[in-house]
């Protein structure tokens, strides 16, 4: 769906309806853009959902060991840190130096969709390895939003906002409120606190995730937390996600568009995801291993963290997430800064299940 609404947005801004099409989303709702609704309001259900994902992780999943954490925290910071570095060194002193963190992130849903093609022929830890290393990703890409890409900053309102999170977690650590319905409304005081404040508004998703009872010891189905993430898992998939890939998605292919691409914003955007991603993470993979640090799974090899690394290569959602708070007001840059995440997206994703398949394949002519 994702890919069909990013087609179909691509298709109509470049067709004789485009002007109409994108004037739609910048229609004003009630003191806000319709695209500010969905980048603001509709996204941050979405990393409501990603905190609850990684509150799992953190409780019950391969996070909850530190031991088996590590590997694919190491390699997110990997990850995160060289494709950085790549477009800092393209764009350091520029205007679009601020676009340092677009290719910092890892879109989860297209890189497991691309490992789930190849089925039983990767090994099972991969996967794992994957999950934890695109939520840490995840992690730090909320960490850079909320400290480099604030506008504004109103101490008062952010001291609402954390005040607010502070009562949520009194309702769950000392009352042990079950009920969902009082961490919600809190939540969205919460969301229009975070607002004013400056802090972009979709953290207080992430901090709504946390405060939320999650239970390691009863069972799945009482567990609000996870009861809230089973719900939320279909409407953010096939709701949230494809209408923010249609109203983000309307990229006006023009006659310049190969020299946009030259450009060294779009440079650094696409080395960082192409190269930076599988670089950053299979190196400092191999470093912390090598150093003993961390240990690598017994069924995976170091031509499977390269994979990974090329398919964590997939930006798409959060990089685009990041580039509308980078270079708010400058459309042009915008429009550049996605069809170069759109073109670099897709060629890790191809050249991760190319490499990944071969992997395989050669696996299973040795044995």
């Amino acid at each position: 769906m994702l890919i069909a609404c990013t087609l179909l947005s691509l298709a109509i801004a470049n067709s004789a309806q485009g002007p109409a099409y994108l004037g739609f989303w910048h229609n004003n709702v009630a003191g806000l853009s319709v695209e500010h609704w969905i980048n603001d309001a509709l996204m941050a259900i979405f990393f409501l959902f990603v905190g609850l994902e990684l509150e799992r992780e953190l409780y019950v999943g391969e996070l909850s060991n530190f031991r088996n954490a590590l590997l694919p925290i190491v390699a997110a910071v990997g990850g995160i840190c060289v494709p950085a570095l790549i477009h800092f060194g393209l764009n350091a002193g520029t205007p679009t130096q601020n676009g340092i963190g677009i290719p910092m992130a890892t879109d989860i849903a297209f890189a497991l969709g691309a490992l789930a093609l190849l089925g039983s022929r990767i090994p099972a830890s991969l996967k794992i390895f994957l999950t934890a290393l695109a939520v840490m990703d995840d992690l730090g890409a909320i960490i850079v939003i909320a400290i480099f890409y604030t506008a504004k900053f109103s101490l008062a309102y952010l001291l609402g906002a954390l005040a607010v999170f502070a009562a949520l977690l009194v309702l769950n650590r000392v009352f042990r409120i079950m009920a969902l319905w009082p961490y919600l409304l809190g939540g969205a005081g919460m969301w229009f606190l975070m607002y004013q404040s400056g802090v972009h508004a979709t953290i207080a998703g992430v901090l709504l995730a946390f405060a939320i009872p999650f239970s390691a010891t009863s069972e799945d189905e009482h567990s609000p937390s996870h009861r809230l993430e089973h719900f939320l898992h279909k409407p953010v998939a096939f709701l949230i996600l494809p209408i923010f890939a249609l109203a983000n998605t309307g990229i006006v292919i023009g006659s310049g568009w190969q020299s946009d691409l030259l450009s060294a914003n779009s440079a650094g955007i696409m080395a960082g995801l192409v190269l930076g991603k599988p670089l950053g993470i299979t190196l400092l993979s191999l470093l912390a291993v090598s150093i003993g640090l961390c240990r690598l799974p017994g069924d995976l090899q170091w031509r499977h963290i390269f994979g990974a690394g090329l398919l964590g290569g997939i930006g798409f959602t959060m990089s685009i997430f990041i580039t509308n708070l980078a270079f708010t007001g400058n459309p042009d840059v915008i429009n550049a800064s996605k069809m170069a995440i759109l073109l670099a997206s897709f060629t890790a994703g191809l050249l991760g299940f190319i490499w990944l398949r071969l992997c395989s394949q050669q696996t299973v002519a040795n044995t």
